[in-house]
Parts: C-alpha cells; sequence; structure tokens
C-alpha cells in the first residue's frame, strides 16, 4: 500500500510508553515483577471509585453520557469553577490534543520546554505546527526564555509543573512574568498531572476561579493520586469560551460510563488522596536515605517520581534491572545518558528496587 503522509507526521518520533508488566513477564520468564516506571499510584484505586464502577456495571448496555454532567460538576464543585469551565478528556493527552485541534494550524509555533512530556510536541507536531523547545535552566522550566521565544505565529505554551521527568515546580512570581509578556492571543497550558504531591509553599497552582478570565487552560488527571490511569480520564479548566470550542471538537462519547463515575466517586475520596500523598513522601524519604549510602546522585522532586544518576548507560542499567525483575525507565531519550527514572512504590516495592538495583550496579558487565 502506498501512502501520501506529511513530512511533518513522517518526522514524528514515536511516544514510548513504559513497559507492561505482562510484557516483562513473558519476556524474561519471570514472575512477581515490581514497575516503578510510569508514575502510577502504588496503592492502587480510590476505593470509593471501585465502589462506583461495580455498581454501574448492569449498565455497560448503554452509551456513557456524552456531557459528562455529573462528574463535570464534580470537577467544578471541587475547584470553585462552573461546569462551563470544564472540559473532561480520555487522559490529560485527550485535552492536549483537542486544544490543539481547535488552535493550531500548520506553520503555527507551539512553545514547549525540553525535557518535559513527550505528548507536548508530538502532538503540536501532528497538526503542522513548528515546536519550538526551550531548554530547561538548572533542571527547571526557564519561562523567562520561553516568553523571549514567542513570535507572532506563537498560539500555545506549554508548562509542566511539576515537570516531568525532572520533578521541579515554577513559581507564581515567575509565571505572573511570563503572563505579562504574553500577547492576550497566546494561550498558556499548564500540566498539573502531579501537583498533589507538590510540598514547596512557593510552587504555582492554577485552576483557580480568577484563572478561567485568563487565556490559561490547566491540565488535571485521575491516573496519578487517585489511581485511575487504566481507565484514561483527565480534565481541563479554562474559560468559558474555549471550552466551548473544545466541546465541539471532543468525541461524544470521549470519557467512558465507568471512567466517569469512578473519577466523580475519587473526587469524594480524600483519604485516599491523602493516603497516597502520605506514602509518596515516606517513600521518597527512605530512597533518598538509600542513595545517600550508596553514594548515587539524584535529583529531589516534588512530584512522586525522580530521576537517578547511575554513573553508566541508563539503557544497560534498564535491561539489567529487567532480569532482576524490577522495571524502571532509561531517560536516555530525554537527554541524561546516565539517568533512570523511578516512582515511589510500596515500602516492599521500594526496598526491592534498591536491592535490585545494588546488584545490578556491582556488576562488571553492566558498564
Amino acid at each position: 500500500m502506498k501512502l501520501t503522509i506529511p513530512t511533518y507526521i513522517q518526522a514524528i518520533e514515536p511516544y514510548v510508553p513504559g513497559k507492561p508488566l505482562e510484557a516483562l513477564e513473558r519476556e524474561y520468564g519471570i514472575s512477581d515483577s515490581v514497575k516503578l516506571a510510569s508514575n502510577e499510584n502504588p496503592l492502587g484505586p480510590s476505593p470509593k471509585a471501585l465502589a462506583a464502577i461495580r455498581n454501574g456495571l448492569t449498565a455497560l448496555h448503554r452509551y456513557p453520557d456524552g456531557a459528562g454532567h455529573l462528574l463535570t460538576r464534580k470537577i467544578a464543585s471541587a475547584n470553585g469553577i462552573l461546569p462551563t469551565n470544564v472540559v473532561i478528556g480520555n487522559g490529560s493527552d485527550d485535552i492536549i490534543a483537542l486544544l490543539v485541534r481547535a488552535l493550531i494550524r500548520p506553520g503555527d509555533r507551539v512553545i514547549v520546554p525540553r525535557p518535559s512530556f513527550l505528548m507536548y510536541a508530538i502532538s503540536a507536531s501532528a497538526a503542522g505546527a513548528v515546536v519550538d523547545a526551550v531548554p530547561l535552566k538548572d533542571l527547571t522550566m526557564d519561562l523567562d526564555a520561553m516568553a523571549e521565544r514567542v513570535t507572532a505565529d506563537t498560539r500555545l505554551v506549554f508548562v509542566c509543573n511539576p515537570n516531568n521527568p525532572t520533578g521541579t515546580v515554577v513559581t507564581q512570581t515567575a509565571f505572573d512574568r511570563l503572563m505579562n509578556r504574553l500577547p492576550a492571543d497566546v494561550v498558556v497550558v499548564v500540566d498539573e498531572a502531579y501537583i498533589e504531591f507538590v510540598s514547596n509553599p512557593d510552587c504555582l497552582k492554577t485552576g483557580q476561579p480568577s484563572d478561567v478570565n485568563r487565556p490559561l487552560v490547566t491540565l488535571r488527571t485521575f491516573s496519578k493520586v487517585y489511581g485511575l490511569a487504566g481507565l484514561r480520564v483527565g480534565y481541563g479548566i479554562m474559560p468559558a469560551s474555549l471550552a466551548e470550542i473544545l466541546n465541539r471538537v471532543r468525541p461524544p462519547f470521549n470519557v467512558n460510563s465507568m471512567a466517569q463515575v469512578a473519577a466523580a466517586a475519587a473526587l469524594d475520596d480524600q483519604a485516599f488522596l491523602q493516603q497516597t500523598v502520605g506514602l509518596v513522601h515516606r517513600g521518597l524519604d527512605e530512597l533518598y536515605g538509600a542513595l545517600d549510602r550508596m553514594g548515587l546522585s539524584y535529583f529531589k522532586t516534588e512530584a512522586n517520581f525522580f530521576l537517578i544518576d547511575v554513573g553508566q548507560p541508563a539503557d544497560v542499567v534498564f535491561e539489567n534491572m529487567l532480569r532482576q525483575g524490577v522495571i524502571v525507565r532509561s531517560m536516555r531519550a530525554y537527554g541524561f545518558p546516565t539517568y533512570i527514572r523511578i516512582n515511589v512504590g510500596l515500602e516492599s516495592e521500594n526496598r526491592r528496587f534498591l536491592r535490585a538495583l545494588e546488584t545490578v550496579l556491582s556488576r562488571k558487565d553492566t558498564r
């Protein structure tokens, strides 16, 4: 079959997700593996979300609520905004794609931090946009440099807070400087997928009632702190005029029925949220201490994941960790050739990771 594919599509490097547990066990002939590669919630889903799913199973023969009435109103109430300021999606990636579809034409410019979540650049490139990737400064997004790169053709600016994969945050002061320098027709998208884990009081947090009157979109997800990654549900908070445009191009059933009821119930489960955050912070302290004793360098984080310098090719360490039954993420593709990224797991998983890492790094053939 001979197809004519636009050059800007051919140039896209596909997103490579973390390796699934099933694939690891099948390929390496092992069992009882541990996955710390995809920043998932080690506690599993919110119990209230599970109960809501069980209660909703008998209605699977019906189409979902295309408007997401219950979930949209729950989100609005939790954030002190109106339902007209909310757009729900099949994960927050879906909102990124909707924004690009609605606002970008071929040749428009989109500014992204580098390294950061790869879907910003992939979605923009798929629409024929010119992606301007601005390097981090001291592992943090350089918002002043991003503002300087804005041109008359710029339509979107992406900010990841906390940033994936570095776990660093931007401050309200730095963000206000960015917003004050941008033309009114440039939309800033702040991805807050990990905002619930932040302990730094100076960290920017958007999605406030006053933000819906600005050219600003806040992205949130139920995949992380609420433990619903397998259901793919997220949302955007934005001006009502922009939400109305996105809802014109949003597929009518982009968020399935189980995802809607589970996410709505998860918003009520603040006890589970606090349990998850507490587990992550305790796990980080334990992991930091163990890595200090091993003499390894790492970057402290405001998220549930962080970077570790293993002092040798990360791809090799990744492969050898797989043979130990532990899945981590190599950061070579993100510009950190000797770094791996892990997320915090259960206490038993964290300790297994540490034992496996010690074993792998002690072997001469890993270099």
